[in-house]
């Protein structure tokens, strides 16, 4: 039973972290410059589009390797969460394209389901953040960096 909660609690943590690491992350690196010009769509300065897309590519593996390892993932999946938000506003902007009710099948409904999807995917991003009771957060404004401990067995450290 130990093997089968601390496996599914793996492979949960793994499940959400998919995205970033390692597809997002590996479609920056090998297609670098198609990644700064979509980047450019909403910054148009090159320099600045190029520091997007590296902040993006440590986010994506860094926060991710700590939500999954455990290390300071309260931390790493708040900082994923408002990367979901954060994309959601700057590169799924449903709104522009001006087809949202006049098409069923627009580039505008297209982008409200990416949108909403990235808002859900941050949602989930915040239940790793402050659980999944009100009580945790304090603990976790107190304790910023602490660990949710996702592979212990004990109870003792799903309390606040």
């Amino acid at each position: 039973m130990i093997v089968l909660s601390i496996g599914l609690a793996a492979a949960i943590r793994m499940g959400l972290v998919l995205l970033f690491f390692p597809f997002s992350a590996l479609d920056k690196i090998l297609n670098f410059s198609g990644a700064v010009g979509q980047a450019r769509k909403a910054v148009p300065n090159t320099t600045v589009a190029t520091g997007l897309i590296l902040v993006g590519l440590c986010v994506e593996v860094f926060m991710s390797l700590g939500v999954v390892t455990g290390i300071a993932d309260r931390a790493c999946a708040f900082v994923l969460a408002g990367y979901c938000g954060v994309t959601a506003l700057l590169w799924k902007q449903f709104w522009k394209p001006g087809d949202f009710w006049s098409s069923n099948n627009g580039q505008g409904r297209t982008l409200f389901w990416d949108f909403l999807k990235n808002f859900a995917l941050g949602a989930g991003f915040l239940l790793i953040t402050f659980g999944t009771n009100a009580a945790s957060v304090g603990h976790v404004l107190a304790h910023p960096l602490s660990s949710s401990h996702p592979y212990s067995m004990t109870q003792e450290h799903q309390r606040p």
